[in-house]
C-alpha cells in the first residue's frame, strides 16, 4: 500500500537519492515521530487522549441497521449514535442520513453557502510526505512570491469579487518564516474581509503574532489520526511528529484565533476512524472552547505531479456522503467545507444536503491567478500544483450554480467593530 505513493526520483542528485531511499526502506534511521523536536511547544491537554482512546477502541463491524435507525431517530446525536452513522451498517441508510442532515444543515445555516479561494504563496517544503506534491524530494518547480507578486495576485482575485481567502505555503521554515507569512496577513486584510492560513504549526505566540497581522482563522490536516500509518507516510522533517501536529488548532486558539478548522485527508488509512477522530476532535475542543468558530473538511486523495496513481482508496462518493451527512448530524453547529478536489456535480448535491462552504476560482499553484483569471501571461515564471484540483469553476460561475440552486452565496458575514 505504501509503495504506490511513491514519486519519481529520475532527477534527484546521488546524495538525495541515496537519502530517499534510506527512509523508505530503513525505519530506524528516521526520527521518532512521537517525540517533540527541539523548540516545539508541548501543552497540557487531555483532548488527544480522548479522541484517541474513542478511535482504538471503534468497531465499526459491531453496529447494526437497528443501531442506525435508533441514531436516526434521536434528536440528539450522542458519540454512540454518530459510530452507528459512520459504519457499513448505515450505507443502506444514505437517503434517510441526507434528509436529516438537510434539516440539521437548514436549521442553522438556512440556505447560505460561503464562498473563499485558496491562494499559495510558495511550495518549498522540508518534509518528505509520500502523497503530497510538494514534497521535498518531488522535482517541481519551486516559487516563493514576493511581497509585491503576493499584493499583485490578491489584488486579480479581490477584483473578481472574493471576500475571503486562505493563505497557504508548503512548510519549510526556512522560505516561508513567520515574519514572511505575517506581511501576507497584513496584505490580505487589506483587499479581504476574512483571511485564513493553512500553513505548518506553529507555537502559541507564533499564532498569537499572525492574529495580530490579520489572520482570522487556522487550518490544519491531520492527515490521518492512525499514529503507526502516520509514520509510514511522514518520513522526515517537522510534519512528522504526530502529536505536535494534532495539539496545532488549540495552540491557535490559545493564542487568539478566532476559529480552526480540522481534517484528515481519506485514503491514507482507515477513513471510518480517521472521520471518527476528525469530528470527535472539534467535539471535544468545541466544549473545552465554546466561543470559537470550528469546521469541518472532509477531503480525498487527489493525484499529484510525478505519480498519478495517488487516489482514495476505498472512499467512493457514497462513503463521502455518508460520512459529511453523519458530521452534519453529530455537529449541527459545525461549517463543513468540501473543496474543489471532489467534482462539481457532487459539489453542486451536497451543499444542499451537508456543506456549508466551498472554494471556488481555485488554483493550487503559485503565481498563476493572473492567466488563470484573466487569460493574459503573467510576467513571472509559476510554481507547480500541490494536486490536481476537480471542479476548475470560476468564482461568478460558482456564484451563478448556487443560486440557480436556490441557495444563497455569502461571500462575508463577520464585522470588525
Amino acid at each position: 500500500m505504501e509503495n504506490q505513493f511513491f514519486v519519481d526520483s529520475e532527477h534527484l542528485s546521488p546524495a538525495a537519492l541515496a537519502r530517499k531511499h534510506q527512509l523508505e526502506t530503513e525505519p530506524a534511521s528516521r526520527t521518532n515521530h512521537m517525540e517533540y523536536l527541539p523548540g516545539m511547544e508541548q501543552i497540557d491537554s487531555e483532548v488527544c487522549a480522548r479522541v484517541m482512546e474513542q478511535m482504538n477502541t471503534y468497531d465499526y463491524s459491531q453496529y447494526t441497521a437497528k443501531d442506525v435507525k435508533a441514531a436516526l431517530e434521536h434528536e440528539r446525536c450522542s458519540i454512540e449514535d454518530f459510530k452507528a452513522l459512520l459504519s457499513p451498517a448505515a450505507e443502506p441508510f444514505l437517503e434517510q442520513l441526507a434528509q436529516k442532515a438537510r434539516l440539521e444543515t437548514r436549521k442553522h445555516f438556512g440556505n447560505t453557502v460561503y464562498l473563499f479561494t485558496p491562494l499559495y504563496i510558495a511550495n518549498y517544503c522540508e518534509n518528505y510526505c509520500v502523497y503530497c506534491g510538494f514534497n521535498c524530494y518531488n522535482h517541481i518547480n519551486r516559487m516563493k512570491l514576493t511581497t509585491e507578486q503576493i499584493e499583485h495576485e490578491m489584488k486579480i482575485i479581490a477584483d473578481s469579487g472574493m471576500e475571503e481567502i486562505l493563505l497557504l505555503t508548503g512548510e519549510s521554515q526556512a522560505k516561508s518564516d513567520i515574519r514572511y507569512i505575517g506581511e501576507a496577513c497584513k496584505l490580505a486584510r487589506k483587499y479581504f474581509r476574512m483571511v485564513g492560513l493553512e500553513i505548518y504549526p506553529v507555537n502559541t505566540e507564533d499564532y498569537r503574532y499572525l492574529h495580530e497581522c490579520g489572520a482570522d482563522y487556522v487550518t490544519v490536516f491531520q492527515e490521518t489520526y492512525d499514529t503507526k500509518r502516520y509514520e509510514e507516510l511522514h518520513l522526515l522533517g517537522h510534519k512528522r511528529i504526530w502529536p505536535y501536529r494534532f495539539d496545532a488548532q488549540e495552540r491557535a486558539l490559545r493564542g487568539g484565533m478566532r476559529g480552526v478548522a480540522f481534517s484528515a485527508l481519506l485514503g491514507l488509512s482507515d477513513f471510518r476512524k480517521d472521520a471518527l477522530a476528525s469530528a470527535l476532535h472539534v467535539y471535544y475542543l468545541q466544549r473545552k472552547y465554546p466561543q470559537a468558530e470550528m469546521s469541518l473538511s472532509c477531503p480525498r486523495l487527489r493525484p499529484i505531479i510525478n505519480n498519478e496513481q495517488i487516489n482514495p482508496l476505498d472512499v467512493h462518493e457514497k462513503q463521502l456522503c455518508q460520512i459529511l451527512c453523519a458530521y452534519r448530524i453529530f455537529l449541527p453547529f459545525v461549517g463543513i467545507t468540501v473543496s474543489s478536489r471532489e467534482s462539481a456535480e457532487f459539489r453542486n448535491g451536497i451543499v444542499k444536503i451537508a456543506a456549508t462552504k466551498v472554494s471556488a476560482g481555485v488554483s493550487t499553484g503559485i503565481g498563476d491567478h493572473e492567466s488563470k483569471y484573466t487569460g493574459k501571461e503573467s510576467d513571472s515564471t509559476e510554481g507547480d500544483e500541490q494536486f490536481e484540483i476537480n471542479d476548475s469553476r470560476s468564482f461568478d460561475t460558482m456564484y451563478r450554480d448556487i443560486a440557480e440552486q436556490g441557495l444563497q452565496p455569502v461571500l462575508n458575514d463577520y464585522l470588525y467593530v
